[in-house]
């Protein structure tokens, strides 16, 4: 029943410097793929650009094998890498010097003339230049996806068919309580008395409770909110107004510009939402 975009051929383009600086450092490329690819599409374009700094690589052992750890990772998730090296400019004005591997018009040229054989593209990055080249796939007939997280374009959001912030995407980022790998908590998103991102889209304020919804799994049909429905790719939890964080005005609640971080309990009314965080709010 839901299986319209199956076989779809999908392209993702990253500007891996504007993620990295806005909350995506560490952000698991295989999980990104499978995210493109969740419809059972075909990943045709996977390309990634990388910034590169030549001068810092030659006195910086470390972090010239870093770079090239990380690049040669990216190409066995079948990324192809495309290396923007730095380029330095003075400031005649306050004598400043300033490096700068700018990728974006690689990527926006590259994603629409890629297009011609494309059906999806989603375009990794926050930054609200893209909203032309978002227009301009559209109306090559593209669908059209964004992710980012921090700094994100309101303009770009709203012009895509669809934004999803990369805290919510099931495991794209580790929990910032479990970080390492080899931590034996790590990987458990959504399980009972493990942690999960997601966001207050109802409230109660006159009884004073209300309801989170998070993803519990990479899958097609993001639009099926209601969780009712088998087909849909959410959980919904109970949240108490005494565990929303003190910072948060709860009148604004529900917001879905804010992102959350919590704990998943087995309460008296199921599903329960505790030692809530605000990670980020758009």
């Amino acid at each position: 029943m839901y299986n319209d975009m199956r076989d779809l051929k999908v392209g993702v383009y990253v500007d891996v410097s504007n993620i990295a600086q806005n909350g995506g450092y560490g952000m698991h490329y295989d999980v990104l793929r499978q995210f493109a690819c969740r419809t059972g599409g075909v990943a045709m374009r996977l390309n990634a650009y990388v910034a590169y700094d030549e001068s810092e690589a030659k006195h910086n052992p470390e972090y010239k094998e870093k770079s090239m750890n990380f690049h040669a990772i990216l190409r066995d998730f079948g990324y192809k890498v495309i290396v923007k090296t730095v380029k330095y400019y003075h400031d005649i004005i306050n004598g400043s010097v300033y490096g700068k591997a700018n990728a974006d018009l690689d990527m926006a040229v590259d994603a629409l003339l890629q297009s011609e054989r494309l059906d999806y593209v989603l375009l990794v990055t926050g930054d609200g230049d893209f909203v032309q080249v978002v227009r301009a796939l559209q109306n090559k007939g593209c669908r059209v996806e964004v992710t980012a997280f921090d700094n994100v374009s309101n303009d770009l959001k709203n012009e895509a068919d669809i934004f999803t912030s990369g805290y919510l995407i099931p495991y794209l980022l580790p929990s910032s309580y479990h970080t390492d790998k080899n931590d034996n908590n790590y990987g458990k998103w959504g399980e009972i008395n493990h942690r999960v991102r997601g966001i207050c889209y109802s409230f109660n304020h006159e009884k004073g409770y209300g309801f989170m919804r998070y993803m519990k799994s990479i899958s097609q049909g993001l639009w099926i909110t209601d969780t009712r429905k088998n087909e849909s790719p959410y959980h919904t939890c109970f949240v108490h107004h005494s565990q929303i964080p003190q910072e948060i005005d709860i009148s604004t609640l529900p917001n879905r510009e804010y992102i959350f971080e919590f704990q998943i309990i087995e309460g008296d009314k199921g599903l329960q939402a505790v030692d809530i965080e605000l990670i980020y709010q758009y």
